[in-house]
């Protein structure tokens, strides 16, 4: 028995205790699925079926192939308000084809290692995504509140009430669910006249059965799904790598990432394929799993199992479900997504850091693009972060008696510091010899090698001396490969001078 297949058994049943903690943990994340679920799909533009019949396939297929046992993938908001315009413009169609192609890149991007690329995601881009993530969700609700009577403003402020409320009784159940009870009990009872979920479409009866997108396949469609697809997947796979991130932090264990960003893929493709929209990890969801006892990838598997357990026996009982309910849940989200600890730290936080963090906000929300957010926060870390190191470069010069100059390096020439690195020796012209002693620097690219090429063939042309010491075994390299001028003469394996 293979070793790998040993551990993939543990990661489902390591023992009966760890079966049951996972079974109910299961259990109460499938009750908190159904209003995001449904609310997700609303914001996508979608009968809340295609949500639902998304968290039943993308849960149990992740439960399968995915690289972190334990965590919660579903339909989310970070994927659902991406594809608003594609559903407006051109149908529930375009979304299950271009669901697919997203399966597709996330695949490969797995086979490719782009989950490596998390690691140029700073903690500011993190920080401006989640709180951009939670404006797109508050104001993806506004359309509910506005021309509406008393009433759902009433539901709205009570559900909320609820949902702060409750947890200081129980946590046994989540409190999202008992709002929503609460509530359709309240309007089903009284006959309010509030819009309900069955107003928006209609819901599942039964089970969700293989269909494949009615589109044409040509270059016109592919022109179309392209953009959406890339965004998705970009988007799913960022916020499942972090998830899986805080999983790993939660539990103190490591996870396949690589095999996840696979396993996210397949799980889309199933998806579509059922008639459900795309999806990826969810923070809120896991952390409720990992708390509940939840480390296995049975949890993950409950929680989409139970979950349509639910929808095949209660399905006419969900599009009673009043939306003030579901406002009133996704305000939450919204609120529980946002990282109010940024906002002081605004204060407290390197002005660079702050500045990412805004950026990648403003981005995200002028454009509604989480993605575009995403660059240019991570382009504006790199660039503050090239000039952070630049401004530690530093060249000092001394002179002998003899007319000797020796200059001393320190810090990395890079693109980003060969100006200082090259202004540092104009005067060097008017000594008899130079020493360039490198000893405590660093040349990382052939922009660096280049700027010292320049010096020295300079140097040399206007009769000057020039020697260049101290090269560390990369730097010797790097010179040996690209220098036109000056070669270090160190063999591959010899201690350089």
């Amino acid at each position: 028995m293979s070793e790998q297949f040993v551990r993939y058994r543990q990661e489902w049943f390591s023992s009966a205790a760890a079966a049951r903690h996972d079974v109910l943990a299961g259990i109460v994340v499938a009750l908190a699925l159904i209003p995001e679920a449904i609310g997700f799909s609303i914001i996508a533009g979608v009968d809340p079926r295609v949500g639902l019949y998304a968290s039943v396939a993308i849960a149990i297929t992740i439960a399968l192939i995915g690289g972190r046992p334990g965590m919660i993938s579903a339909a989310t908001a970070a994927v659902a308000v991406l594809v608003t315009p594609l559903v407006r413009d051109h149908g529930v169609d375009y979304l299950f084809a271009a669901t697919i192609l997203m399966g597709v890149i996330q695949a490969i991007a797995g086979l490719l290692r782009l989950d490596l690329l998390m690691q140029f995601v700073s903690r500011s881009v993190i920080t401006g995504f989640v709180n951009a993530l939670a404006i797109l969700i508050f104001l993806a609700q506004l359309p509910q509140l506005t021309h509406v009577g008393w009433q759902t403003y009433a539901m709205v402020a009570g559900g909320l009430a609820i949902i702060y409320g409750f947890p200081r009784l129980t946590r046994a159940v989540p409190s999202p669910l008992v709002a929503i009870l609460v509530l359709t009990a309240i309007s089903i009872a009284l006959g309010l006249p509030v819009n309900s979920v069955g107003d928006m479409g209609q819901l599942p009866e039964g089970l969700p059965s293989l269909a494949l997108p009615q589109v044409p396949l040509n270059w016109e469609t592919l022109r179309i799904i392209a953009p959406y697809a890339v965004t998705m997947a970009a988007v799913g796979l960022l916020e499942s790598l972090l998830t899986a991130q805080i999983v790993d932090d939660m539990t103190d264990s490591e996870s396949d990432k690589r095999r996840e960003c696979m396993g996210q893929g397949g799980a889309n493709i199933v998806s579509a394929m059922l008639g459900g929209m795309g999806g990826c990890a969810m923070i809120g969801q896991s952390v409720i799993n990992v708390t509940s006892g939840g480390r296995g990838r049975l949890s993950t598997f409950v929680a989409g199992a139970f979950l349509l357990f639910l929808l095949a026996v209660l399905g006419p009982w969900v599009g009673r479900v009043p939306m003030p309910a579901l406002v009133a849940v996704m305000i939450m989200v919204s609120i529980g997504t946002f990282s109010w600890n940024s906002i002081p730290n605004l204060r407290r936080h390197p002005p660079t850091s702050s500045v990412v963090m805004l950026v990648t906000v403003v981005v995200v929300v002028a454009t509604r693009d989480l993605s575009l957010g995403v660059l240019a926060g991570v382009l504006l870390s790199g660039i503050f972060f090239a000039g952070k190191v630049q401004r530690l470069f530093a060249v000092a010069r001394t002179q002998d008696a003899e007319g000797r100059a020796t200059y001393r390096v320190r810090g990395q020439i890079f693109f980003a510091s060969v100006d200082r690195f090259t202004r540092a020796f104009r005067d060097a012209a008017g000594a008899r010899a130079v020493v360039i002693d490198v000893t405590a620097a660093h040349f990382w690219d052939i922009s660096g090698v280049g700027a010292l090429d320049k010096i020295v063939a300079r140097l040399r042309a206007q009769g000057v001396a020039v020697e260049v010491i101290g090269y560390n075994r990369a730097s010797a390299d790097l010179i040996d490969r690209f220098a036109r001028h000056d070669k270090t003469g160190v063999e591959m394996g010899a201690t350089p001078h």
